[in-house]
């Protein structure tokens, strides 16, 4: 019977997406068959509700059809934890698995978001080799790729995918030590380690204690030595002991500045995968699925008009869904074109209108310099700090690549990224610089500048 299994998921296979096989079926194994009744078991309770819903029927079907007899399915949970007693099979109930995204939290780092998992990716030509690169990274216990660098700009999933590796790990190997964070909050702890002179401990935790690290936004190391050397470290330690890494930014390792050469060809050593904007259909998709994961009820041209106008990035696609419901709900009006028209033609047009120039003005008018001075060589404080948030504010705001802002304001790219980096750590502080930023912010999404 276990044969006649194998065959009857090499069926299964041909007739559902290939990612769809790899995640829910593939791992599904043979237990026993007894009389009228085959038992199969699967990794969690989540992976059984899963699997016995949106796949049940056809792995019945492909049973009946391929042995020429009708059972009654049972699926069990296991990870191979079952072992032979008096009466046959008996679970050892010696490990108690979790659910996924129930209470998430790798064992260092930030939380996992619940949302963040390979079932709620939407998959589409512009990220679908990304997404069995990921997949393949999570599912394969000795797989051959180790690590993964996904590249793309801001809002197109890079996060998703690598928190779904982590989430998929903890579900599948709930005794994997999984450290989801970022390169900035990476740098901060190690330069806190220097100061309270823990620095060994800190070094021992990334060697010896993590089976997984998961490090985002890597173009945020730009120009800081110590750490890049730190992390280099590190690194070796992981390949060479076959853990799993994946990397994140919107840089290519190449065109990160200031960045040491070691440290680039460790985020080159494997697969670099790109994700572009999602087209039509799959933004179709994407507001489709997050309309019904938060039960929203949005008529079919509504949704199709929000995709063909909003066409930026998944994050915006998001905007438009929630200022659509928000709106109606606010408003007590039904949603319809018209009102998604209102909602759609503000974000365009917020979009459109701010330029860097605009930005340069606004900028200069609140600290009273003049434009010359925010695009000039001076590096005097007065000077400086204004520069920074303009290019912060460009880089937020407009669509503008980065050696395109530089060059507005004489700067070299790295020079900018730099600046975006000053602004986005001053940020964390809530202090001066927030309150200006917010400013600004709240100024340019109102129109008022």
């Amino acid at each position: 019977m276990k044969q006649i299994w194998e065959q009857v998921k090499l069926s299964i296979k041909k007739q559902i997406p290939e990612h769809s096989y790899r995640m829910w079926i593939e791992p599904v194994e043979f237990m026993e068959c007894k009389e009228n009744r085959i038992v199969l078991s699967c990794a969690n309770t989540f992976s059984k509700k899963r699997i016995l819903d949106h796949y049940g029927s056809i792995i019945k079907t492909e049973i009946k059809r391929t042995s020429g007899k009708a059972y009654t399915l049972r699926l069990d949970i296991s990870r191979k934890k079952f072992k032979k007693g008096n009466s046959g099979f008996e679970r050892d109930n010696s490990i108690q698995l979790p659910l996924p995204g129930v209470n998430v939290r790798p064992y260092n780092g930030r939380l996992l978001r619940k949302d963040f998992t390979f079932d709620q990716f939407v998959v589409g030509n512009n990220n679908d080799f990304a997404y069995l690169a990921a997949l393949d990274l999570a599912s394969k216990k000795n797989s051959q790729q180790n690590s993964l660098f996904l590249l793309s700009k801001t809002g197109m999933g890079k996060s998703h995918l690598s928190q779904a590796v982590g989430h998929h790990i903890l579900s599948q190997y709930p005794t994997e030590r999984v450290y989801y964070i970022t390169a900035e909050d990476f740098t901060g702890e190690m330069v806190n380690s220097f100061r309270n002179g823990s620095i060994d401990k800190f070094k021992q935790k990334y060697r010896n204690e993590c089976d997984v690290l998961l490090l985002e936004d890597v173009h945020c190391l730009t120009g800081k030595e110590r750490t890049q050397i730190e992390l280099a470290f590190i690194l070796d330690y992981l390949f060479e002991a076959d853990k799993k890494i994946i990397f994140s930014s919107c840089y290519l390792p190449s065109d990160i500045p200031k960045l040491d050469a070691k440290l680039m060809s460790r985020f080159s050593y494997g697969l670099i995968s790109n994700i572009d904007p999602p087209g039509f259909r799959t933004r179709v998709r994407i507001l489709q699925k997050k309309s019904k994961n938060n039960e929203y009820d949005l008529p079919g041209e509504v949704i199709e008009y929000l995709a063909s106008e909003l066409t930026a990035d998944v994050r915006q696609l998001e905007s438009g869904l929630i200022g659509v419901t928000a709106k109606s709900s606010i408003l007590g009006v039904p949603i319809d074109l018209e009102l998604a028209e209102s909602v759609t033609h503000n974000i365009i047009r917020q979009r459109k209108n701010i330029t860097i120039d605009i930005i340069k003005k606004l900028v200069c008018k609140h600290f009273n310099i003049n434009i010359k001075d925010i695009i000039s060589s001076s590096r005097k404080q007065n000077f400086v700090r204004p520069r920074q948030i303009a290019i912060y504010l460009s880089r937020r705001y407009t669509d503008s690549p980065l050696q395109t802002i530089g060059k507005s304001f004489n700067r070299y790219h790295a020079t900018a990224l730099h600046s975006i980096g000053v602004v986005e750590r001053g940020l964390k502080e809530k202090g001066t610089l927030q309150r200006q930023v917010e400013i600004f912010s709240k100024k340019l999404e109102s129109n008022k500048f």
